[in-house]
């Protein structure tokens, strides 16, 4: 997680509030989860959605979710698993769908193993989200280009390459953040190399569906 300053400023980047339905894709140990379910209240509601593509991962993502949400005070946390495409046939209508650090992994061998692609996901993501309702996406930046090869071997995705494919599943782009930019990070290296790790260059978008 970030500092506080920043968790404050990614929060409302990303227009979640009280009473706000939120699904949290790939949503790792938590943080984002446990974070906005405090902040959405008893009146929102939380979808930890762990993509079926990883469920077999040892650290079982299906089972620390589902004990997340039996924390207390996490009665508006839900855990749900499906195929990336399906997320919308188990997840409730929603304001933000929020992927942190995880858009780039759909151009990966991984997340494609069940017939995925980014562009089937973006226009489930669209279908899921209200009208006027936010897809939010922080990831780690490539060096500029059409390839997206770095995303398999280095984790990291062109910003512009992003938004083009967003757009083209309906989307508004309504704002960008330079909050997360690392100017020292040479984009060449993969983002679990101790010499960037936690310090890589990142792209924060906020898009709107119309």
């Amino acid at each position: 997680m970030y500092e506080q300053s920043k968790l404050s400023e990614l929060v409302r980047f990303a227009r979640v509030d009280a009473g706000a339905t939120v699904i949290d894709v790939y949503p790792g140990d938590g943080d984002w989860t446990r974070l906005f379910s405090d902040i959405v209240g008893t009146e929102g509601r939380v979808t930890s959605f762990v993509p079926a593509e990883v469920a077999h991962f040892k650290n079982d993502p299906v089972g620390l979710m589902r004990a997340l949400a039996q924390e207390p005070g996490r009665e508006n946390v839900e855990a749900v698993s499906a195929n990336l495409v399906a997320m919308p046939e188990v997840t409730r209508p929603a304001d933000v769908v929020w992927l942190h650090l995880f858009y780039h992994d759909l151009h990966t061998a991984l997340m494609q193993s069940k017939g995925a692609t980014a562009a089937d996901f973006n226009r489930a993501v669209y279908e899921r989200l209200k009208p006027g309702g936010f897809y939010v996406i922080v990831d780690h930046a490539a060096a500029a280009g059409p390839s997206t090869g770095d995303a398999q071997s280095l984790h990291r995705i062109d910003p512009a390459f992003v938004r083009k494919e967003v757009e083209a599943a309906g989307f508004v782009l309504d704002a960008e953040s330079t909050m997360l930019a690392n100017r020292n990070d040479s984009h060449a290296i993969k983002v679990f190399d101790p010499l960037i790790k936690d310090e890589t260059d990142r792209f924060a978008y906020r898009f709107v569906k119309p």
